[in-house]
Order: C-alpha cells, then sequence, then structure tokens
C-alpha cells in the first residue's frame, strides 16, 4: 500500500514535487511521511484497496483523528529528519490542511487516493472510490476531501462531489480543491 501511495502522487502537484522540493531525495520523503499517514490510517476500517493493490483509498469515518498527538509529534521530527530545511514549508501545508478541513458537520474524509503507475487509465481508483461512496450513501453521510490535482476535478464532480471552496498553498504554491459530497440515493 506504502509503494503505490508514494509512486501514485510523485507527480502530483502538492505531494508530488511542491512538498518535497528535493527530486532525488522526494520518492524516500513521500514514503517516510505516507508511512505514517498510511499507519494513521490503519487504526480504522477505512482502508480499502484492489485486490491486488494497484489503488488504495485512506478513508477517516465521522470524528475520526487523522493524527493522535503521538502521530502530530512523530510527523513533526519525522519531517525535519527527511526534509531538512524545507520541512517547515511542509508542515506549514499540513497545518492548511488542517485547518480548513470542515468540521461543521460529521463527514467521511477520504485523505488519499491513489493508482499505481502500472496500473492507470484502467479506472481502478475511480472503481474504489465508488465503492468506498456506495457504503458511504448505504450509511446517509456525506464525503469530504481536498483535491491536490486539477486532473482529478471532473473526476470526483462525476461522482457527485462540489467544490465548496479552496486554499492555496503558501509562497506561489499550487492550488488545493476543498469538495463536498452529500450522501446519494437517498434522503437524509
Amino acid at each position: 500500500m506504502l509503494e503505490v501511495l508514494t509512486v501514485a502522487f510523485a507527480d502530483d502537484p502538492v505531494w508530488g514535487g511542491w512538498a518535497f522540493p528535493a527530486r532525488d531525495r522526494a520518492p524516500a520523503q513521500r514514503r517516510a511521511i505516507f508511512g505514517l499517514w498510511l499507519d494513521s490510517a490503519l487504526r480504522y476500517p477505512g482502508v480499502r484497496l484492489t485486490p491486488r493493490c494497484e489503488a488504495v483509498a485512506l478513508w477517516y469515518p465521522p470524528g475520526a483523528i487523522e493524527n493522535t498527538e503521538d502521530v502530530e509529534q512523530l510527523l513533526i521530527s519525522t519531517a525535519r529528519s527527511v526534509l531538512g530545511i524545507d520541512a517547515e514549508q511542509f508542515l506549514e501545508i499540513c497545518d492548511l490542511f488542517e485547518t480548513t478541513h470542515p468540521q461543521t458537520e460529521p463527514h467521511y474524509y477520504l485523505s488519499l487516493l491513489g493508482t499505481h503507475d502500472d496500473h492507470r487509465g484502467r479506472g481502478l481508483g475511480m472503481a474504489l472510490l465508488r465503492d468506498g461512496l456506495e457504503q458511504i450513501d448505504r450509511a446517509r453521510m456525506p464525503a469530504y476531501l481536498e483535491s491536490t490535482n486539477p486532473v482529478n476535478l471532473g473526476r470526483y464532480e462525476q461522482l457527485g462531489f462540489a467544490k465548496i471552496g479552496a486554499f492555496q498553498l503558501p509562497h506561489g504554491g499550487p492550488r488545493v480543491d476543498m469538495m463536498w459530497r452529500e450522501p446519494q440515493g437517498a434522503t437524509r
């Protein structure tokens, strides 16, 4: 799962070059950080993957804490260790994701969704997302995600997500679109 996420985000506008600007070290840096996030997500039953692990989705249920205090401290120390002078910008990015995340209504949160490069273009990631959304719809709950790549906006919109805002990363960084999806197929 970690290898899929590490490879899948290599060309992402945020998690590719912006958050990990040292291209020669970026895969190892992404692996270290994404490993923490994956471990944190595995505390909940929302980690989903395709049968051969070609695609991975990290879902957090309503009310779930993405990073416990211990994980947060480990994230800070890991970022400083593997990112060096780029750590503070990375941590600033993480804070932006946290502070812009809507907290007004319980919802499922899609933290990461990635498909390994060797399997892109076959619809595996979208099928995995659709499967997760069907379960969320049965629970009659909304879903939220941040799209770090504008290429994916149309895909998310086809599945019922709508843009509810955006935020710009510091120092001329890319824009991140915030997307919300009300439950489909059932009234709340």
